[in-house]
C-alpha cells in the first residue's frame, strides 16, 4: 500500500502538463504512430496544456485585483474566505486516502470499456482530487467511508458517460476528433437542462448568437480582441480604476482573448494525429470500435463565449453575495465561474446570450453551496494541516463544484428522504439530458437566423480532418493552420463568529496548483 502510495504522490509531482503527455505518447506509440510524430505530439500537447494555464492564470490575476477593488466598493465582509479550487484542490491531494482513487477510476473506465458501456478512455487523472472531494464530502456527512466510495463512483460513471454524450458537440465546437471531455463541471449541465428547454420557446434565444455571429451583427466591436478591451475598461471603471490602470486592464483582457484561440490551434496540432492514429488501430484490432479520449476542459478555451460570459458574471457574483440572505462567502480566489460556464457552453452550444441568463440565474445555486460547505472544507483543511484558518474565519469557494450532486447524493446516503428524492430526480434529467444531446443538433447547426440560414462551423471540422489525415503530417505546424479558426468562429453553517475581509487572506498560500 505504501509503495501505491509513493508511485502517485511521484505521478501527481510531475504535474498535469507532464503526466498527461506522456500517457498520450504511449497511447500513441501504441496506436502505431511513428515515435518522431508521437514525440512531437506529446511535446505539443504539454506545450497546449503549459500555455493555455499561464494564460488562464494570466487572466485571472487581472481580473481579481478588479473583483477585490469592487468588493470593498460594495463595502463587502463575509466571514467564510474563497480559496477557490486550486486551494480546495492542493488540500484534497494532501488527504490521507487520496491514492486509493487513481486503481479506482482506473478499474471502472476498464471495466465500462471492456464491457462497451462508454467509448470514453479518461487519462485526465489530475481531476481525481474531484472524485476525493466527493468522498469527503460524503464521509463527513454520513460518517460512512464506503458510502464516499459508492458516490465517487457514481461520479465516475456519470463522467465517462458525459465525455460520450458531449464527444461529438466537443469535435464541433473545436474541430478535435476523437477526444472528449470527461470532467464534473460538465455534470452541472444537469441542472441547466430544464433551464435551457425553457429558452426554446423565446424566439431570440433561438438565433446565432456565437461571438461569430455577434461580429457579423456588430462588426469590429464583435471582435475577440475588440470585445476583450471593452469588457476589460469597463469592469476596470467598475472596479473604481483610474483610467490609465483602466485602459491597462482592458489590454490585459484583450490579450488573453486574442491568445485563446491561438493556443487551442496548439491542442488541435498535438491531439489529431493522436486521435487519428487511434481510430486506424481501433479499427484494425478491435472492429471499427470508436474510443474516445477523455482530457481536461482547456481544450474547450479557445472558445470566446466562455471566457466573455465568466468575466460578465463577476459583478453578477459580487452583487448576489452582497444581496443574498444568509451567504456568507466573500468572492475572491474562485470568482472566475468555471464551475458553471463550461457545462453552460457544451449545453447551449456556445451561444452567448443562452449563457448569461443561465448564469444570472444559477448564480445564487453556487454561492448558497458554497456556504453550505464550506465547515466541510474547513474541516478537511484543517485535519490536512495544509492551510491554517484562523479563529472564527472558514475557508470556502465561491464557485463550489457540483453543489447539487454532492448535496444530494451525500445526504440521500445519509437517509434523508428529500435527498433520495432529488437524487433520483437528478438522475433521470441526466438521463434526459443524455438522450436529448445525443440526438440533437450540432452547435454548427442548431440556431438558424429568420432566413433559416445557419453559420458553417462544420467546415472547420472537416478542414481539420483532410489536414491531419493526409500522407504526411511531419512538417504540420501553425503555418499550416492559418485561417482555421478553432476558438470562436462560427460556419467544465454555521454562525459567523468573525467578520473578515479580502485583507485578511493576503499571505495566505492555497498551494496554486498548475492546472484544473
Amino acid at each position: 500500500m505504501e509503495i501505491l502510495k509513493n508511485v502517485v504522490n511521484y505521478i501527481l509531482n510531475l504535474g498535469g502538463p507532464v503526466f498527461v503527455p506522456l500517457i498520450m505518447f504511449i497511447i500513441a506509440t501504441i496506436a502505431g504512430l511513428k515515435l518522431k510524430k508521437s514525440v512531437m505530439a506529446a511535446l505539443t500537447l504539454g506545450v497546449a496544456f503549459s500555455g493555455m494555464t499561464l494564460v488562464v492564470n494570466y487572466m485571472m490575476d487581472s481580473i481579481s485585483p478588479a473583483a477585490k477593488a469592487m468588493s470593498q466598493a460594495f463595502h463587502l465582509s463575509l466571514n467564510a474566505i474563497d480559496a477557490g479550487w486550486t486551494g480546495v484542490a492542493a488540500i484534497t491531494w494532501s488527504y490521507k486516502t487520496a491514492f486509493l482513487f487513481f486503481p479506482l477510476l482506473l478499474a471502472i473506465n476498464f471495466i465500462m470499456l471492456t464491457f462497451r458501456w462508454t467509448k470514453t478512455l479518461n487519462v485526465d487523472m489530475w481531476n481525481v482530487w474531484n472524485k476525493i472531494f466527493t468522498y469527503v464530502v460524503v464521509l463527513y456527512i454520513t460518517k460512512n467511508a464506503l458510502y464516499g466510495f459508492i458516490v465517487a463512483g457514481i461520479q465516475i460513471v456519470l463522467e465517462l458517460k458525459a465525455g460520450d454524450m458531449f464527444q461529438r458537440h466537443i469535435e464541433d465546437l473545436t474541430g478535435m476528433p476523437g477526444v472528449t471531455v470527461p470532467h464534473f463541471i460538465t455534470l452541472f449541465a444537469v441542472v441547466l437542462m430544464p433551464l435551457n428547454k425553457i429558452l426554446d420557446f423565446i424566439p431570440i434565444f433561438n438565433r446565432p448568437f456565437d461571438s461569430a455571429a455577434l461580429q457579423k451583427k456588430i462588426g469590429i466591436f464583435g471582435d475577440n480582441t475588440v470585445m476583450g478591451a471593452i469588457i476589460g475598461v469597463l469592469l476596470g471603471f467598475a472596479a473604481g480604476y483610474s483610467v490609465s490602470k483602466s485602459l491597462n486592464l482592458a489590454i490585459q483582457a484583450a490579450t488573453a482573448m486574442t491568445l485563446f484561440p491561438m493556443i487551442s490551434k496548439l491542442f488541435m496540432q498535438a491531439l489529431s494525429p493522436i486521435a487519428d492514429s487511434m481510430s486506424d488501430f481501433m479499427k484494425k484490432h478491435f472492429n471499427n470500435r470508436e474510443v474516445y479520449i477523455g482530457v481536461d476542459w482547456p481544450i474547450l478555451a479557445g472558445r470566446n463565449e466562455l471566457w466573455v460570459t465568466v468575466i460578465l458574471l463577476v459583478p453578477v457574483m459580487l452583487i448576489f453575495a452582497m444581496i443574498l440572505p444568509g451567504n456568507t462567502v466573500l468572492p475572491f480566489a474562485g470568482i472566475i465561474n468555471l464551475s458553471f460556464v463550461v457545462a453552460a457552453l457544451l449545453l447551449t452550444g456556445a451561444n452567448l446570450l443562452r449563457m448569461l441568463v443561465l448564469g444570472l440565474i444559477t448564480t445564487p445555486i453556487f454561492l448558497y453551496g458554497a456556504t453550505y460547505f464550506a465547515p466541510i472544507i474547513t474541516n478537511l483543511a484543517k485535519t490536512t494541516g495544509t492551510v491554517k484558518v484562523q479563529a472564527g474565519q472558514q475557508l470556502s469557494w465561491s464557485t463550489f463544484e457540483g453543489p447539487d450532486f454532492r448535496l444530494f447524493f451525500a445526504k440521500a446516503f445519509n437517509g434523508d428522504l428529500w435527498a433520495i428524492g432529488a437524487s433520483i430526480v437528478w438522475l433521470l434529467v441526466f438521463v434526459w439530458l443524455y438522450i436529448d444531446q445525443s440526438k440533437i443538433a450540432l452547435p454548427s447547426q442548431r440556431y438558424a437566423y429568420p432566413d433559416g440560414s445557419t453559420e458553417a462551423k462544420s467546415s472547420t471540422k472537416v478542414e481539420t480532418k483532410s489536414t491531419t489525415t493526409s500522407a504526411d503530417t511531419t512538417g504540420l505546424d501553425l503555418d499550416d493552420l492559418d485561417g482555421m479558426d478553432f476558438g470562436g468562429k462560427s460556419k467544465s453553517n454555521k454562525a459567523t463568529k468573525k467578520e473578515t475581509g479580502l485583507d485578511d487572506i493576503d499571505g495566505m498560500d492555497f498551494g496554486n496548483t498548475n492546472k484544473r
